[in-house]
């Protein structure tokens, strides 16, 4: 929305090049109540493959055994995977760019709007890290049909003739040949803390905002708010109740939480460091935790279903047979141990117990006669609830706890003015942010823990009050 391209001190109206911006679409949202802010990004620029001298770069390939995101895909990717190529700016590259600073719309205040600090561009870089002599770039082909490279890591919005003079001093870029020059972009976003959980605006009823707009940054953050908005307004629609996942059920959970209680001043960016239940986020469990949301939403076709179901059942059967089948400390069973550099038996002990060992892995047991279901979507997340097992325990206990806070529903009605013990900041950020539980008003940057047992006790008193106040049946 209202978005601006920056090259150098040349301003284009765009959302990125070869698109139009929205405009006039912020000044209506403003006119509506909603708080609307700016925000900036920015992209590197794309080179001709045939102009790089590869001979100057590394190689850098993926994995060599990889895994598809989902259980539905079968068989070997038939895509041929190719190398991306290292290399590294210099010190000229550095002294060009700060040469030319003054050129630089980020620098000389024509751009207002915060970008990421996670993806920094290279002006950024050599003036914030000053001390460093070099930054590193990955040359990353744009597809395998197309002649473009993109320079993952040389964000800029340089003009044009300086990108080609520091461009130059990168090795292996000495004669390269620029198709589409770097650039910045400025752009509106709406205060996401304007929105609920299932993505509908607090301001416009059946309203639904998904991706950018909420100040997210992202092909995998857009697409996955365009998921719960979407569920959510055919919920609406169909008279179905809102689809909402609890931070330690998903990291869209935590995304959205992030997103509509404490808001954003960069473009948002799904880390997993934003997770304080991470552990149990892990990709092994994605049918542990997500299985009955999907199937009650219709995501699964009854074979899928079927297929997922069938994958749960055998690790509940494989879990349960390595608590029950016991190991006795025979010498072959000895020896074996030894042989892998683990202690031996001192007593009878199950595999459960035998696997928690840091040496032993599921396919370890096979020597000791035990059954392993070798299909990577069993036994991978058996063996790591299995390893994991006090740390997993550990962490339920605290989502637990959580849990009790997040059934606690502030109603509607609350007056956080009328609350003793709450201070004007906190009753301004309450009244902002509007949250559905205790939980997430103990998520909101400036409540303080006293706040909330305040709340709670108002909460209390309330709730005595209205059943004094009921009539007797």
């Amino acid at each position: 929305m209202n978005a601006v391209m920056h090259m150098g001190l040349t301003q284009v109206p765009g959302g990125r090049l070869g698109d139009k911006a929205s405009i006039g679409l912020s000044d209506q949202l403003r006119e509506h109540g909603f708080v609307v802010r700016r925000l900036k990004t920015g992209t590197p620029a794309r080179l001709l493959n045939s102009s790089i001298d590869w001979s100057m770069t590394v190689a850098q390939y993926g994995d060599s055994k990889f895994y598809p995101f989902s259980v539905h895909s079968k068989g070997e990717f038939r895509l041929e995977q190719v190398a991306c190529y290292l290399s590294r700016t210099t010190e000229e590259t550095h002294e060009i760019i700060r040469k030319n600073l003054d050129k630089s719309p980020m620098f000389c205040g024509v751009i207002e709007g915060v970008g990421p600090r996670y993806c920094p561009s290279i002006e950024d870089k050599v003036v914030r890290f000053a001390d460093r002599d070099s930054h590193q770039t990955f040359l990353e082909p744009e597809g395998l049909d197309s002649n473009l490279i993109y320079l993952q890591g040389i964000s800029t919005s340089l003009p044009s003739d300086v990108q080609d003079a520091f461009l130059r001093t990168i090795p292996g870029l000495e004669n390269v040949k620029v198709v589409r020059y770097g650039y910045a972009v400025e752009y509106d976003f709406v205060e996401p803390t304007q929105i609920f959980h299932r993505l509908e605006t607090r301001t416009i009823p059946r309203l639904f905002l998904a991706g950018q707009i909420n100040g997210t940054s992202g092909y995998e953050e857009a697409a996955a708010q365009g998921l719960v908005a979407g569920i959510n307004a055919a919920n609406l629609i169909l008279g179905r109740s809102e689809f909402i996942l609890g931070r330690d059920e998903a990291y869209i959970g935590v995304l959205v939480d992030d997103l509509v209680t404490k808001g954003t001043r960069e473009p948002y960016r799904m880390f997993t460091s934003r997770a304080e239940h991470r552990l149990v986020l892990r990709e092994d469990n994605t049918i542990d935790r997500l299985c009955d949301s999907s199937q009650r939403i219709g995501l699964h076709s009854d074979e899928a279903s079927l297929g997922l179901l069938n994958i749960q059942g055998r690790r509940s059967a494989f879990s349960e047979k390595l608590r029950n089948t016991r190991l006795t400390p025979k010498p072959g069973v000895q020896e074996i141990l030894l042989k892998k550099r683990s202690s031996v038996l001192l007593k009878s002990s199950s595999f459960e117990e035998l696997l928690r060992r840091p040496e032993i892995s599921c396919f370890d047991l096979k020597d000791f006669g035990f059954d392993v279901d070798e299909d990577p979507n069993v036994f991978e997340s058996v063996e790591i609830e299995v390893k994991y097992s006090g740390y997993i325990r550990r962490q339920v206990e605290l989502i637990e706890q959580s849990r009790r806070m997040e059934s606690l529903t502030l109603p509607d009605s609350i007056e956080y003015s009328k609350i003793r013990g709450l201070s004007n900041e906190e009753v301004d950020k309450l009244n902002i942010v509007r949250p559905r539980t205790l939980g997430q008003a103990m998520r909101i940057s400036g409540v303080n823990p006293s706040a909330i047992q305040a709340i709670m006790i108002s909460l209390r008193a309330h709730s005595v009050s209205q059943v004094k106040e009921s009539p007797v049946g």
